[in-house]
């Protein structure tokens, strides 16, 4: 069988639009020949020096390393505007032959020469080709000029010229180009809603936490249950003269499932920062309902509280109280301090003598649950959203995945 039925074949998406169904196979359009490269440098210009987050987009170096890099090198950065897009050779775990991003966050922005920057054509849609990098189009066919000395500080050394050999799969017809685009930019849109929608509630939990617990140096909160306002002023106590302080054990993750099963029911944690510190699950349980923190390491001094049965690892400290101030709301307060008790000697630590002797301001075990079911609310409505917004995402995913014919053998 000749090569061209199966390049056909390998070049029909699952899934068209009804009336694109007969227009037949999508061909192979060389990157070179759909944008034009650009050089314009900042010079004096007075921009944004931006950076590329994969799989988020362009975000200010400020905020990205927490000031701006751009140093002496700024002048030769290159311009961007609004709508173009650029090519980061630094590698991900979801890109790791780099990420291809569109400029959307900002009206103009001064870009590191060290980027690949590029305009579409007219007759080109943003959207379509932001689509397929978002599928790692490029990172396929790039994978095969990088080897395991071609980085150069720190970054994929791939040559402008073999970016533009990427092959971008196009269908025959304008049209539908502009119909999938419109598909995505639709979905995009809703997702930027919903993700709106999910900050806001973060943004309202935070000064929900600000209010109902005491500021520095206060012992009394601006906002109070009726029941409560004449309580009186919260009383400072150590940790230590709460709780019971201990930690976990050692735990091979060998032995530890991704999914709870009926030989292994109880949730593990440990220092990691995916889903809260949640490693997995286990046969064997150490603790029940207690307050849990990072001891060791980058998120030394992350504190939780847990619910239920559970088994945490050696990084963990745990504070245990029969009396019941192991909920919610205490753990919240310790955890608005615990940070600033970390020792950034070598390793951060956040010891259990530490802990122990912090001092933080409590209300009565009453108050206390109270204010643990106010923030268990929110934190139920915030868990519901990012779901809302995880979903879309994985509809979009797996929409791409249809409306785009497969690349798996596209070769540069």
């Amino acid at each position: 069988m000749s090569g061209e039925p199966d390049q056909k074949r390998r070049l029909v998406p699952k899934l068209r639009f009804p009336e694109f169904g007969d227009a037949g196979p999508w061909t192979e359009l060389p990157l070179r020949k759909a944008c034009e490269p650009i050089t314009e440098r900042v010079g004096n210009a007075n921009l944004t020096p931006v950076s590329i987050t994969a799989g988020r987009g362009f975000v200010s170096q400020a905020s990205k390393f927490g000031r701006d890099i751009s140093g002496d090198q700024y002048k030769n950065y290159t311009y961007l505007r609004f709508g173009d897009f650029a090519y980061n050779k630094g590698n991900s775990k979801k890109f790791p032959q780099g990420y291809v991003c569109q400029l959307k966050e900002f009206p103009e922005a001064a870009a590191s020469s060290a980027f690949i920057c590029f305009r579409l054509k007219f007759g080109n849609e943003p959207a379509f080709f932001q689509g397929l990098f978002d599928q790692n189009v490029h990172g396929r066919q790039l994978s095969r000029y990088i080897t395991s000395g071609a980085r150069s500080n720190g970054l994929l050394n791939i040559r402008p010229d073999d970016f533009y050999r990427v092959k971008i799969p196009v269908p025959p017809e304008a049209a539908e180009q502009h119909k999938i685009a419109d598909c995505l930019s639709s979905i995009d849109a809703l997702i930027a809603a919903e993700a709106d929608k999910l900050e806001a509630l973060k943004d309202h939990k935070k000064s929900l936490v600000q209010q109902l617990f005491p500021a520095t140096g206060e012992t009394t909160p601006r906002l109070r249950f009726p029941e409560y306002k004449n309580a009186g002023d919260w009383e400072e106590k150590a940790v230590g003269d709460v709780f019971t302080v201990t930690r976990g054990n050692v735990l091979a993750m060998t032995l530890v499932d991704d999914a709870p099963t009926d030989q292994k029911p109880y949730p593990v944690y440990s220092s990691q920062t995916k889903r809260t510190g949640l490693a997995g699950y286990y046969s064997d349980f150490l603790y029940e309902d207690a307050i849990t923190w990072t001891t060791d390491g980058a998120n030394a001094g992350e504190v939780n509280y847990r619910a239920g049965k559970f088994y945490c690892t050696n990084v963990c400290g745990v504070l245990i109280s029969p009396e019941g101030y192991a909920n919610l709301c205490v753990a919240a307060i310790i955890n608005r301090v615990a940070k600033s008790h970390v020792s950034y000697v070598g390793n951060p630590k956040l010891m259990n003598g530490v802990m122990a002797k912090i001092v933080v301001p409590l209300p009565s075990v009453g108050e206390q649950i109270k204010i643990s079911f106010a923030l268990t609310s929110v934190d139920t409505l915030i868990a519901a959203q990012s779901q809302k917004v995880a979903a879309l995402i994985d509809h979009k995913t797996g929409l791409m995945q249809q409306i785009f014919p497969s690349q798996e053998k596209t070769e540069a």
